[in-house]
């Protein structure tokens, strides 16, 4: 899977420990002890290893936000969710939400 730089980073140091996607074809084949690669985009060569800990299943981002701490995605508590949905929203539509609902991956790096 690709990361852009700022979640890479966050990844790669420790500070995200969820990664947010769709709940399409290619998530739902996802299961908890699998290994992903994330590749930085800017950077194809720079990869993290990490095993699926536990699969998050939400109807929408703004549930998951509502459960989950900001921690989790590698932003301080106090970041504005707002904000953050709107950067979500820069990667995904809301029809594809809709169609999709979401799923975090929590992950450790191996």
């Amino acid at each position: 899977m690709k990361l852009n730089d700022g979640p890479f980073v966050a990844m790669k140091d420790g500070r995200k420990t969820v990664e947010i996607r769709l709940f399409d074809e290619k998530r739902r084949a996802v299961k908890v002890g699998d290994h992903i690669t994330f590749t930085r985009v800017s950077n194809p060569g720079e990869k993290i290893f990490v095993v699926v800990e536990e699969l998050l299943r939400y109807d929408s981002f703004a549930a998951m936000l509502d459960e989950l701490p900001m921690i989790a995605f590698g932003y301080p508590d106090d970041y504005d969710k707002n904000v953050f949905m709107n950067e979500i929203y820069k990667i995904y539509t809301p029809e594809e939400e809709i169609k999709f609902g979401v799923l975090g991956i929590r992950i450790k790096i191996v």
